[in-house]
């Protein structure tokens, strides 16, 4: 069985066919098989590409002033980066996830690229001036890639705002978010309203309600799409417990069934990242490895939903 508990001995089972897998993924030559180019998305507004495969924090390092879970984090964290990974999601949200975050980075020694995204989260537009400085402090970085209002909250005061810093060439990008498949409808608003560079909401293989509107928009409209919850919480491995991964999979590079979630995501046109949260190295290594390969096709992508839904 294909299963997230039985990572480690598919990932032994991979090594025999492909052992420089790992190897081949960090590399950036010109003669890169099809098989092992990283997989980066548009980002409309600026043209740059990103990877597809970034990472969220909530819950996930909201862990104190702990220095074991610190370090733990650190190790998943620099996983992230070995295999070319950039977007970092956050907010003031979600607990000390900020200030653990910003620990871990001081931790990694090695080179790295990062795309810093966070939120600002209060119904006072005063005070989220004074946020995004404390998250600047408590990130360590000079300015943020992508500042995003959390929830739609006060995103009127806010956008006034972040479009301000935007100009000043404070922050790179603006963008609101949302999640859970709440408030679509103001969302869809939003982004007809507003010149947005990001936004960001649920999508998963089960979670497909975007499809109707939110991401036909965002492509008709240039604007960038960050998914997020693409295992539902994890619950997707709970209805997949137990189930062999389709054989057919294999033909676009998908082993895990953690690959096979994230890359029916970014091989939406319409998606920009996708970004699943972890504790575990071993997972993180499960969703770095679906930022590579090859992607399915639309044919592909309502085989692989279907599946599920028979599932």
């Amino acid at each position: 069985m294909l299963n997230r508990r039985n990572f480690l001995i598919q990932a032994a089972l991979f090594s025999l066919f492909n052992k420089n897998f790992y190897n081949i993924a960090k590399a950036n030559t010109s003669d890169l098989s099809k098989k092992s180019e990283l997989i980066k998305k548009t980002i409309h507004s600026s043209k740059k590409k990103i990877p597809s495969i970034g990472m969220g924090t909530w819950l996930t390092f909201d862990v104190g002033n702990s220095t074991k879970n610190i370090l733990a984090r650190t190790k998943v964290l620099k996983i992230f980066f070995d295999y070319g990974g950039e977007l970092i999601d956050s907010s003031p949200m979600y607990g000390t996830s900020e200030r653990v975050l910003g620990k871990c980075l001081e931790k990694i020694n090695n080179d790295f690229n990062l795309f810093s995204a966070t939120k600002v989260w209060t119904p006072n537009t005063l005070h989220g001036v004074k946020q995004i400085k404390n998250s600047q402090r408590l990130w360590n970085i000079d300015n943020f890639d992508l500042m995003q209002v959390h929830n739609l909250v006060n995103y009127e005061g806010h956008l006034e705002n972040l479009f301000q810093l935007k100009e000043d060439k404070k922050i790179k990008y603006v963008g609101v978010t949302t999640s859970h498949g709440w408030r679509h409808a103001k969302t869809l608003e939003i982004m007809k309203r507003y010149d947005l560079d990001f936004v960001q909401f649920t999508y998963n293989i089960v979670d497909r309600e975007s499809e109707n509107y939110l991401l036909k928009l965002a492509y008709e409209k240039k604007i960038s799409v960050i998914a997020n919850r693409p295992f539902q919480g994890g619950n997707l491995f709970k209805l997949i417990k137990n189930k062999e991964l389709p054989i057919w999979a294999k033909e676009y590079d998908i082993f895990t069934w953690a690959a096979f979630f994230l890359k029916y995501i970014v091989s939406n046109k319409a998606v920009t990242c996708a970004i699943p949260a972890t504790t575990k190295t071993n997972h993180m290594h499960q969703n770095m490895q679906a930022m590579y390969g090859l992607l399915p096709n639309e044919k592909t992508r309502r085989k692989m939903s279907q599946y599920i839904k028979n599932i």
